[in-house]
């Protein structure tokens, strides 16, 4: 642990879970990431604090620890306005009668406090409400208590001292930026911890009506506003997790603390880097053109990498202890064969399982001689009977799990595996730490090329990658990521026993890369953010961000690179920072072809005419052509699916559209009906890119 240096702060962590100081009370990762970052801190020689819910379980903790009952009681009415088209058969607004406790608990070298009364010691075993609970019961509405809750204790109990609060996820503390943000004593750090659809909104009259009574105007939040897009395209975001739809008089959580906060903290560059414009996604398009990118633009000053780490006492296990052939054996697996191994939570959208476990049965029905140990874990078991029936069809080859068990058994699985399977998707990965533990004990990653996963280096070049990358996936039950899912397992397996030197040294350089992401390196990030805003200094936007996801605007001409206009397309930026010649005009065409840009292939052939081939000019505007027998025939080099996406005619905000693919007949060649009224197509690129086109009617 390194030394305490620079000034000490006082750090307030607030989140509706903080209880990672106990493995029985942990209900989310959060939770652990808190308490060892707050460790870390005080071992730092800062003044650390914790507040959070005490969940109904206060006669455990004073079981286990001594709990400090505080001269602090807050007794008034907390009023909640309800949303007519959710919560049908309530009042317009309910009354919520609240009595307020406080709770310490001083644990190494951290003060955590823990509020209690009716409404936040409801749903002990689980903490968090159902999402089933909206509605139909009030309990929904916990985590809101405790954003008023903590409020109105940060302010009773610290008053005018001088603290930096680090909150965490936004969804749990909207409210809490924009009431301290007048008060100057009150530093306030908005902790992005997943990635939640950015757009993501709740009922303005609640934000209104709970921020008066704190006693703050409720900050300028521009309701979101149809977008100016195609239906097809709007309503597709549903299948994608990226976005959905509200009705009229909500406003999005991310404005409300993006706006308010001093700073916004992100768990790896790639997380921020998705954030911010969500680049070569089905939502990229129609992102751009809602008012939440410009909450993005105009706070991107405000956004730095905190980062995460895996755990030191998983670090501190020494892999070599680790008995292979013992833990394999009792799970029935051969030691002598290539192993993978995949652990994290039964969640087949998030975490790709679903294309994992029939990549698993493709192989091993091909005769692949390899073990599988994987962990799907789930409280209630895994319902898919898919997944039941492959296991019960390779045993000997695949060990199925879903039960928790002790850590030091899950590294024992990771210790005695030769390689670990991360196929997530849909880009909701922010850090992946099961990931970075398999890696830090010799585990070579088969793991999606997501933005928010690619601190791990799985793929890089060659030169430094630590294992194989499949394309990220935005579709569900893809069959894009089963196949690369296959490809890669064989490769892996050849590799293991034909190239028994490159394997070690993909296992070292994963070792390497994975033990880097500490504690003390977490810290480091935080603490060089914190202490230049507890000085005061202004935080400044990092021009190689804006360059990146095409500030231009923000950036001054002697900041810009062709570079950078070339890879959004931006002909006038380009002018802005070098002639736009032919040359240049050849260039945009080609860089836009590539990712599939068809708008910003036509606009740099019209800017420089003549400039840009006559076949290119033709392949641009025949790529879609309807036959005389009404088939659609899509041709794109480097398209490795294409889908006709029709909008529904069902009514409401939340309607799925349909999904076409077009039939493949030879590569980069697709065909079928075409699209009707109001359809678009929808590309994925062998890059993994995923884009929209239309196909044009007479």
């Amino acid at each position: 642990m390194r030394q305490p240096t620079g000034e000490r702060m006082h750090i307030i962590e607030t989140y509706f879970e903080c209880c990672g100081f106990d493995h029985t009370f942990i209900q989310g990762g959060t939770s652990v990431y808190l308490w060892n970052l707050s460790r870390t801190f005080a071992a730092r020689g800062h003044r650390v604090s914790i507040v959070t819910p005490a969940h109904g379980r206060l006669g455990d903790l004073r079981d286990r620890y001594e709990v400090e009952d505080l001269p602090y009681e807050d007794a008034y009415t907390l009023p909640l306005p309800l949303d007519p088209e959710v919560w049908h058969g309530f009042p317009a607004e309910a009354a919520l009668e609240l009595r307020t406790t406080a709770h310490r608990i001083r644990l190494d070298g951290v003060d955590l406090y823990f509020l209690a009364n009716e409404w936040l010691d409801r749903l002990p075993d689980t903490f968090y409400p159902p999402y089933d609970s909206k509605g139909r019961d009030l309990v929904f509405f916990k985590p809101l208590v405790f954003q008023v809750d903590a409020v109105r204790f940060l302010r009773s109990w610290f008053g005018d001292e001088k603290a930096l609060v680090h909150a965490h996820e936004p969804y749990y503390h909207y409210l809490l930026p924009a009431a301290l943000r007048d008060d100057p004593t009150k530093l306030v750090v908005s902790n992005v911890q997943s990635n939640m659809p950015i757009a993501k909104q709740v009922y303005a009259p609640e934000v209104r009506r709970l921020l008066d009574l704190l006693g703050v105007c409720a900050p300028r939040a521009a309701e979101e506003s149809a977008p100016d897009a195609p239906a097809a395209m709007v309503q597709y975001q549903r299948r994608t997790h990226l976005h959905y739809t509200y009705g009229p008089d909500h406003v999005p959580v991310y404005e409300l603390t993006a706006d308010n906060a001093d700073l916004i903290d992100f768990l790896s560059a790639g997380q921020l880097d998705f954030y911010a414009s969500f680049r070569d996604t089905p939502f990229e398009e129609l992102f751009a053109r809602l008012s939440i990118a410009d909450v993005v633009r105009r706070n991107a000053h405000k956004m730095f990498v905190g980062g995460c780490a895996i755990s030191d006492r998983w670090l501190a296990w020494d892999p070599a202890d680790v008995d292979r052939s013992a833990v394999l054996g009792a799970l029935g697996l051969d030691p002598g064969l290539p192993t993978f191994f995949h652990n994290a939570r039964y969640a087949v959208h998030h975490k790709g399982q679903r294309e994992l476990i029939r990549a698993v049965d493709q192989v091993l029905n091909a005769g692949l001689a390899a073990n599988f140990v994987v962990r799907c874990i789930s409280g209630d078991g895994i319902a898919d009977p898919l997944f039941h029936e492959i296991a019960e069809r390779h045993k000997g080859r695949l060990h199925l799990e879903w039960e928790r068990v002790a850590e030091r058994q899950v590294f024992g699985y990771a210790a005695a595996s030769d390689f670990c399977l991360f196929p997530s998707k849909f880009e909701m990965d922010t850090f992946l730490i099961a990931q970075g533990e398999a890696m830090a004990v010799g585990a070579v990653p088969l793991a999606t090329d997501q933005r928010g996963m690619e601190h791990f280096r799985h793929a890089d070049g060659p030169e430094t990658t630590t294992g194989f990358a499949v394309n990220r996936s935005f579709a569900e039950d893809d069959d894009l990521l089963v196949a690369a899912l296959v490809a890669r397992v064989h490769e892996a397996t050849a590799l293991w026993h034909e190239q028994p030197d490159r394997y070690r040294e993909l296992s070292r350089r994963a070792t390497i890369v994975a033990r880097v992401f500490t504690w003390d390196h977490c810290a480091d990030l935080h603490l060089e953010a914190f202490t230049r805003l507890w000085r005061g200094e202004p935080p400044r936007l990092d021009v190689r961000r804006a360059l990146r996801h095409g500030w231009f605007d923000l950036l001054d001409d002697a900041a810009l690179t062709p570079e950078a206009a070339v890879a959004h397309g931006d002909p006038a930026a380009y002018e802005r920072c070098a002639p736009l010649d032919d040359a240049a005009a050849r260039t945009l065409f080609a860089a836009a072809w590539e990712r599939a840009d068809f708008a910003a292939c036509a606009v740099a052939a019209e800017r420089r005419p003549g400039a840009v081939a006559d076949a290119d000019l033709e392949r641009l505007r025949t790529r879609a052509t309807v036959s005389a027998d009404g088939t659609l025939r899509y041709r794109l080099p480097h398209a490795a699916r294409v889908e006709v996406v029709s909008p529904a005619t069902a009514a409401g905000d939340r309607a799925l559209p349909g999904v076409r693919p077009l039939a493949r007949t030879a590569p980069g060649t697709f065909e079928g009906p075409p699209p009707g009224p109001g359809a678009l197509l929808l590309l994925t690129l062998d890059s993994g890119r995923v884009t929209w086109d239309e196909v044009r009617h007479g």
